[in-house]
C-alpha cells in the first residue's frame, strides 16, 4: 500500500487576460513559481500644505507595483514528447504574455478603415483586462509596464525552448475603473481580504506595547 503524501498542494501563480472580443480567457500559469515577488506601495494623499484636516486624508487605495522574474522551460514536455513543444518550443507560453499589450488585430483593421473612410475620432483598441492571481487571497487587476524576455536556448528551428520574463506590474485599484466595470469589484475584494489578514496579523492588546508603559490616547 502506498503512503499517503503529507505535502501541501503546490499553488502556481498566474497571469489572466480577459478580452471581450474572446470568450475564452487567456491563462497563463507559472511553470515554476518565481523565487521572489518585489512589491512597492506609493500611499494617495491630498499632498500640498493644505488645511490640518487634510493631513490625514487618503485619496484612494495606494499605488502598487509588483516586479517579477518568470521561467519558462520546456525541458518537461520535450521529455514527454509533447507535440506541440516538439514543434514551436516555448513559442506559445510566450506569444501569450505578450498577447497581453498587443491591440486585438480586428480592432487595428477596423480602426484602420475607419479613418481611411474619414472619421474623425477613433478610440485607441482597449486591453484586455489582466489579471495577476499569487494565491487565493491575491488576485489582483493589473497593467503591464514594464515586459523583457531573455530567450536562454533554441531549438533547430531557432524555437525558444528556455527563457526568463521580467515582468513590471501596476495595480488597478478602483481608482481607475467605473463602478461597473469588473475591475473594481475585484479589487474592492482584493481590500477587503487584506483588511482580514491585517486583524489576524495586528497585536490587539494595546498593553502588550511597550509593557504597558504607553498611552496612546
Amino acid at each position: 500500500m502506498s503512503a499517503l503524501s503529507t505535502s501541501p498542494k503546490l499553488l502556481r501563480g498566474a497571469i489572466v487576460g480577459v478580452d471581450i472580443l474572446n470568450p475564452i480567457p487567456q491563462v497563463i500559469v507559472f511553470q515554476y513559481n518565481p523565487d521572489a515577488l518585489t512589491r512597492s506601495l506609493k500611499p494617495r494623499t491630498m499632498g500640498g500644505e493644505g488645511a490640518r484636516s487634510e493631513a490625514m486624508r487618503l485619496t484612494g487605495a495606494p499605488e502598487e507595483t509588483i516586479k517579477l522574474e518568470v521561467e519558462i522551460d520546456a525541458a518537461d514536455q520535450l521529455e514527454r514528447g509533447d507535440n506541440v513543444t516538439v514543434g514551436m518550443g516555448i513559442y506559445p507560453q510566450l506569444s501569450a504574455l505578450e498577447m497581453l499589450i498587443y491591440p486585438h488585430s480586428g480592432l487595428v483593421i477596423a480602426n484602420t478603415v475607419l479613418m481611411a473612410v474619414g472619421t474623425i475620432e477613433v478610440a485607441p483598441p482597449m486591453a484586455p483586462l489582466t489579471l495577476f492571481i499569487w494565491g487565493p487571497r491575491r488576485v489582483l487587476p493589473v497593467r503591464i509596464t514594464d515586459f523583457s524576455i531573455a530567450e536562454e536556448a533554441h531549438d533547430p528551428s531557432l524555437n525558444p525552448v528556455r527563457a526568463r520574463v521580467s515582468l513590471g506590474l501596476r495595480a488597478l485599484s478602483y481608482n481607475d475603473f467605473s463602478v461597473t466595470h469588473p475591475g473594481y469589484a475585484l479589487f474592492l475584494a482584493h481590500q477587503v481580504a487584506k483588511e482580514a489578514m491585517a486583524a489576524v496579523g495586528t497585536v490587539t492588546d494595546v498593553a502588550a506595547v511597550a509593557g504597558g508603559n504607553v498611552k496612546l490616547f
